[in-house]
């Protein structure tokens, strides 16, 4: 059985592991399904080896996939300074200082001065945005807040000059090398590559990873084995990646935009009317459905906000089967898989999947997680 709802007081070294680093994924497989997938009983903690096309085996008909379908803006930018200087930016989110206004990390920051000018090369063509201000997170972050102009929309500026926001651990150039990244070809890979087949609403900088397995051709196949689909969409934020640095009672995650339509709501409901299983593709779904389902009801919402940090003892109200990467290690996510199916029984997963060479992180196998 899964550990019980009272909350254990771990300490974060409770959820550390050691990994080599050859196996962090630093490339994605040609064919998404035939990534490696690891069972876990949520139950027993048995574990058993697959490919990922054999989640159509494993999943029966009627049960409801529930999928993110949030789009990864390209929202990694090269920016210089009027001096010369380098500076390196990662859109987070719309600021509500005005239109065209972005909240960002930026490197170095401590450097960059309100009001200044950068300038972004394209070919033979300039972009300039101007440094709006500077603002702080909920935990004590500062961020510049940049002016992408006025009358110019945002996602055409960074149809033309961003780059796949990838995570720090995909490494695709040497930072004191600027341009060995400005091979075309590469940037259009991981700009299709990390992305979901399905993502269609725009606003995430982090793909919902365990979404990246499912091809085309194997949701057709689940879906003629009588699975239904569904989707929430919860932009994604840099918060997935943040350590935990404080004790797990305490860490908090910083909120991502939320919403679960009406005909979404409806499907799920009514799957768990009928003892059908839910199942959520990777911790973002899972997040998703259970913020929105506190009452063990579905409530449609939409724009809205969820800071919600699952941990060992959280009583999970909808999901009933997790389909999940594998982790970082002190990680919130790690966290979270180890609330839906056990402390114990996650980490010695992990070993098992280090031990076996299972890829980890954002390009690499999955797991999942089921009572049966």
């Amino acid at each position: 059985m899964p550990e019980p709802s009272i909350a254990p007081d771990y300490s974060i070294e409770d959820f550390q592991y050691e990994l080599p680093p050859e196996l962090v994924a630093q490339e994605p497989l040609k064919e998404r399904h035939t990534s490696r997938l690891m069972r876990v009983n949520r139950r027993t903690g048995e574990v058993s080896h697959h490919v990922f096309a054999d989640i159509a085996e494993m999943l029966v008909a009627g049960d409801v996939l529930v999928l993110n379908d949030t789009r990864v803006i390209p929202a990694r930018l090269s920016a210089r300074r009027a001096s010369g200087g380098k500076v390196d930016i990662l859109l987070i989110k719309p600021d509500t200082g005005g239109e065209g206004h972005w909240q960002a990390m930026a490197t170095p920051l401590r450097k960059l001065r309100q009001g200044e000018r950068l300038t972004i090369a394209c070919g033979d063509k300039l972009f300039h945005i101007d440094v709006a201000g500077f603002c702080e997170t909920e935990d004590g972050q500062r961020r510049a807040i940049f002016n992408l102009g006025p009358g110019r929309s945002t996602f055409e500026l960074l149809a033309a000059v961003g780059q796949a926001p990838l995570p720090p651990y995909i490494h695709r150039h040497d930072d004191e090398t600027e341009g060995s990244y400005d091979d075309a070809s590469r940037k259009s890979a991981d700009l299709t590559r990390y992305q979901t087949v399905f993502a269609r609403t725009p606003g995430a900088v982090a793909a919902p990873t365990a979404g990246l397995h499912f091809s085309e051709e194997l949701l057709n196949d689940l879906r003629k084995k009588g699975i239904e689909t569904c989707f929430v969409t919860l932009h994604v934020g840099p918060g997935t990646f943040k350590p935990v640095t404080t004790s797990v009672l305490d860490h908090t995650v910083e909120a991502e935009e939320l919403t679960i339509t009406p005909e979404t709501a409806a499907i799920v409901n009514r799957a768990r009317q009928e003892g059908r299983r839910i199942v959520a593709v990777g911790t973002t779904s899972c997040r998703a459905l259970e913020s929105a389902g506190k009452s063990g009801i579905l409530e449609p919402v939409e724009s809205d906000r969820t800071s919600l940090y699952i941990r060992p003892g959280y009583q999970f109200k909808i999901v009933d089967a997790l389909i999940t990467n594998f982790h970082l290690s002190k990680s919130s996510l790690l966290i979270l898989v180890s609330a839906f199916a056990g402390r114990e029984r996650i980490m010695n997963a992990y070993q098992l999947a280090v031990s076996n060479r299972y890829r980890f992180y954002s390009y690499g196998d999955a797991m999942f997680i089921a009572d049966r």
